[in-house]
């Protein structure tokens, strides 16, 4: 067997994948998303977090505060999963949710202190995920694959 066939073989023996399907960019891209969410989604659960309150906690970070509405867009949480996300914030202590002197039927979202002190510490273990995540890449291969995805992603998202 070669090493190439080795690499591509479960331990009982058996193939792992067919190559027609290794050679198929959305499979390869759709199993490395997978293993990408478990690995993100199993850490970040380690500290009692969740990918999308990252999203919001970064989007309050950079951008400053927004309405419901406006951090659905910014983080692509779907609005109506956007109220839960944020209840469970508030309830943690990590934003602060107001109606708008504006428009009392909106609600305005801000980052909290505690939320502020908490987003750094989300980063770092993010690092450390991606890291892990990234491990056969050098960062040159890291910094490609980067660009590669981000092109992508922008052509797609416009069209």
């Amino acid at each position: 067997m070669t090493r190439a066939e080795a690499a591509h073989t479960a331990d009982d023996g058996e193939r792992r994948m067919p190559d027609r399907l290794r050679r198929l960019t959305s499979r390869q891209l759709s199993q490395l998303t997978a293993r990408s969410d478990r690995l993100i989604n199993e850490g970040l659960a380690r500290v009692d977090a969740h990918k999308w309150h990252y999203a919001v906690l970064a989007s309050l970070q950079e951008y400053g505060p927004g309405s419901q509405a406006t951090l659905s867009r910014r983080t692509g949480i779907y609005r109506s999963d956007m109220v839960g996300v944020l209840n469970e914030l508030v309830e943690r202590g990590l934003v602060e949710r107001v109606p708008d002197p504006d428009d009392r039927r909106r609600n305005v979202i801000t980052l909290s202190a505690r939320g502020r002190r908490r987003l750094p510490r989300l980063d770092k273990l993010l690092d450390e995920l991606h890291d892990e995540l990234l491990a056969p890449l050098s960062p040159a291969d890291r910094d490609r694959l980067m660009d590669l995805l981000t092109r992508l992603l922008d052509h797609h998202t416009r069209s």
